[in-house]
This record gives structure tokens, C-alpha cells and sequence, in this order.
């Protein structure tokens, strides 16, 4: 059975489960958070040794044919103009599909929110290099910059360099197909986090009040992913059948939107890059770390359309042309530095904007929204993987850092 198929079937039966459960029971909501910070745990498993050893061979590769930083330069641009385009489009739906005001209600700010911008730098260069790989396996970036240092160590000299080289190599095969491995119990995981995701949805849209936000940013994920970045890839060459890829990351689309993680999705989209795309272990696994660092323009964009229907909630005076390109080039800015925040980036995203915004009239602004946080996030994840996956594809494919595959080969 296809991956894909096997997330498909595990997020249909948590759903329905999650739908007959009463949500108002105190006892399954505390036994659903037990299981989903079980379940993300499952996912995340090999997340740090898949990355480090793929990463640091992609370094070593790359660096050998002096293309390195070429590389980086070509997925930084695309990181930097998919992000301009999803988060100034999302902007513009919000204005001409304007959801309806949401009530306030009387909220005390009891938890301040930021995106540690000061702790993330400081932890990019630890007294002890190799004490990033006993991290905690969230924050991803500093495990990135000892894979890049470890790379340009192998160029050394092959003299002495070669054996490790051939020991990392086989660690990243080997990881890999530990990953592999789990992406194909996912089906399971999965269960217990749409489940969870159905319970809570259930329980925001009898309160009726937040269905035009709903339905908007559902609405405008499904055409941006499933309509205009396919339509994208027509423009790039060589030629490719965009639907094929869109198919191809419909595993890795699944994963992110009911577990809201990037860190959870990364190994099942390394893997469905890999072979459903044809996607080079050098090419894929710089653009994977780049991607899920630096693009979640998702997220950042889920910020800003919230924000712009919580301004609207606070105020009837309309919001001008000055304050939505401010709204847009701080959203802009926080989508580069949510690295720290790989499963909850839209709503520190929304808590950002909110208290940094007017002279903190809107700093609790976020709060009227917090019921509706799992869903805002499930939706910039969303975003942010199918980016990562069309991304890390058409950098390959431009590269030459790919093989076709054939459908029959898709797992």
C-alpha cells in the first residue's frame, strides 16, 4: 500500500473517532494530550541523525563540484520570493474575502509569547559543538551549522578524511531507512493525532463564531497548494507533469497538517523527495534544512490574516494601505526567524504581530484566537511543507540534481 494511502486511512479513522467523542469530557481531552505529545515524539524519532549525517554529506558533495554556495544563494531567492508571494497573497484574500468580526471577550494576557530571537543566536554556538546532537531535537538550526562545519572538515584531506566520510555515508543510509521505516507506521500515529484534531474542531465550530475564518484560510491553502504552485512548476525547466508532484507530496502534506510540525514531517518528505520526486540526497537535504529553517512563509501568512480579522474585531475604522504593507513586512520578517518554533509557528507568529503592533493596543489580541490555534497552525504547517516539497524540487530539477521516476515507483 502506497504511504500516502496508509496516512489517508490512519487520518480518516482519527477523524471519524475524534467526531464521535464527546469533547466536553475532561478525561479524553488530558488522555489526548498525553498521546499526541507521545505520537510527535514517534515522529520526530530520527529526525536529528537523518539530518546531520545527510546534511553534512550534502556539504562535503556540493563542496567537492564548487557548488556550494551556489546552491544556497539559488534556494535562498526562492525561499525569499515564495515568501513575499504566499504572505502578500494571503494579505490580499483577507481584504476581498473579509471574514466577520469576532466577539471580544474580556482576556487577560497570562503568557507572553516571542520568538526568543536573542536565545536562538546564542544557542547557534554552544561551548561544546557536539552538545547539539543531545538536544532536545527541536531546534533544528544549530544541528544544521555543526552538519555544515562537519562537512567542510571532510575536505580537509581525503587522506585522513576518507574513512569517515565512507562511516557517515553509511550512517545516513542507515538513518534513512529508519525513517523510512517510521513513515510507514505513520498511518497509526496519525490516528491518535487527527483524533485529537477532530475533537478540538468539533468543540470551535459549535461556537459558530469562527466559521468565515475557517473557511477562508481552508479555502486559500487548498487553491495556493493544490492549484497555483502545480501551475507554477510549468514555467520551470526541464518539463515536468506538476500534478505527478503534487501527488508525490500528498504523504508528507497529510503528516503536516494533522501533527502541525515541521520537525514531524521532515523524514517523511526527505523520503517522498527522494523517491517519488528522484530528488538527490545533495541537493535535497541542503534544501530540507534551508526550507525548514528559514521558509515558513505558511505560518507567517496565517499570522498575518488572523491579525488583520483581529484588528477588524478590535476597531470598524479600516485599515490602510501603510498598515498592511507594515502587517505584511513584519510577517515577512518573522516567517525567517520561526526555526525555534517548529510545532506551534503560527500562533507565536500571531502573538508576535499582536504585541509588537500599535503601540501595544492589540498585545492580547492573539488570546481571542487561542481556541482556534490548532487549527491556524495545522494550516500554516500545511503551507509551509508543500512549499518545502515544490522548493526542494525545482531546485533539484534545475540543478540536475535529479532522476525521473515513474508513477508505478512512487511509494
Amino acid at each position: 500500500m502506497k504511504v500516502w494511502l496508509k496516512l489517508l486511512i490512519g487520518a480518516a479513522l482519527g477523524v471519524t473517532i475524534g467526531f464521535l467523542l464527546p469533547a466536553e469530557n475532561a478525561g479524553i481531552a488530558s488522555s489526548f494530550l498525553w498521546l499526541e505529545k507521545l505520537a510527535l515524539g514517534v515522529g520526530r524519532y530520527v529526525v536529528v541523525p537523518v539530518l546531520v549525517f545527510s546534511l553534512t554529506l550534502a556539504v562535503y558533495e556540493l563542496r567537492q563540484e564548487e557548488k556550494f554556495w551556489l546552491m544556497v544563494l539559488k534556494n535562498i531567492l526562492l525561499i525569499t520570493a515564495a515568501s513575499v508571494f504566499v504572505i502578500a497573497s494571503g494579505i490580499l484574500v483577507t481584504l476581498f474575502f473579509s471574514p466577520s468580526r469576532i466577539p471580544i471577550e474580556r482576556v487577560e494576557q497570562v503568557e507572553i509569547l516571542s520568538l526568543e530571537t536573542a536565545a536562538n543566536i546564542m544557542d547557534l554556538f554552544p561551548s561544546n559543538m557536539l552538545s547539539v546532537l543531545v538536544s532536545t531535537g527541536i531546534y533544528l538550526f544549530p544541528i544544521c551549522i555543526f552538519a555544515f562545519f562537519l562537512g567542510l572538515g571532510l575536505s580537509y584531506d581525503r587522506n585522513f578524511t576518507k574513512p569517515v566520510i565512507g562511516l557517515i555515508d553509511s550512517l545516513s543510509r542507515v538513518f534513512y531507512h529508519i525513517g523510512s521505516f517510521f513513515s510507514e507506521i505513520l498511518g497509526f500515529i496519525l490516528i491518535v493525532l487527527s483524533a485529537y484534531w477532530a475533537v478540538r474542531f468539533n468543540e470551535i465550530m459549535k461556537l459558530n463564531i469562527y466559521k468565515d475564518l475557517i473557511i477562508m484560510l481552508g479555502v486559500f491553502s487548498i487553491v495556493l497548494c493544490f492549484i497555483i504552485l502545480p501551475i507554477m512548476l510549468y514555467f520551470i525547466r526541464p518539463k515536468v507533469n506538476p500534478w505527478r508532484i503534487l501527488y508525490g507530496s500528498l504523504g508528507p502534506a497529510i503528516t503536516a497538517f494533522f501533527s502541525g510540525d515541521i520537525n514531524f514531517s521532515i523524514p517523511v518528505l526527505q523520503r517522498h523527495c527522494a523517491e517519488n520526486h528522484g530528488v538527490r540526497r545533495r541537493s535535497g537535504a541542503l534544501s530540507l534544512a534551508l526550507y525548514s529553517t528559514f521558509c515558513r512563509c505558511g505560518s507567517a501568512m496565517v499570522a498575518a490574516a488572523a491579525f488583520i480579522v483581529i484588528i477588524k474585531s478590535y476597531s470598524y475604522l479600516s485599515i490602510t494601505a501603510n498598515d498592511l504593507f507594515s502587517i505584511g513586512l513584519r510577517a515577512l520578517a518573522i516567517s525567517f526567524l520561526l526555526a525555534r518554533h517548529p510545532g506551534e509557528g503560527a500562533y507565536i507568529a500571531l502573538a508576535v504581530l499582536c504585541m509588537g503592533y500599535g503601540g501595544g493596543e492589540y498585545s492580547a489580541g492573539y488570546l481571542i484566537l487561542k481556541p482556534l490555534a490548532f487549527y491556524l497552525i495545522a494550516i500554516g504547517t500545511f503551507i509551509d511543507i508543500m512549499i518545502c516539497a515544490f522548493g526542494t524540487f525545482i531546485i533539484a530539477r534545475t540543478s540536475g540534481y535529479y532522476e525521473d521516476k515513474k508513477l508505478s515507483q512512487f511509494i
